[in-house]
């Protein structure tokens, strides 16, 4: 349970391997522009 271990967070950044644990994170996200007509949620 520490950094050599490929099972836990601390260890697949020592490792620099991605998983459940670990995702690899998106470029970005694609987020739609609300319109000038469209009604707020509340």
């Amino acid at each position: 349970m520490g950094k050599g271990d490929k099972k836990t967070k601390r260890g697949k950044i020592t490792i620099g391997t991605f998983g459940k644990l670990r995702p690899k994170r998106g470029k970005f996200k694609i987020r739609n522009k609300p319109t000038k007509g469209a009604p707020k949620k509340q």
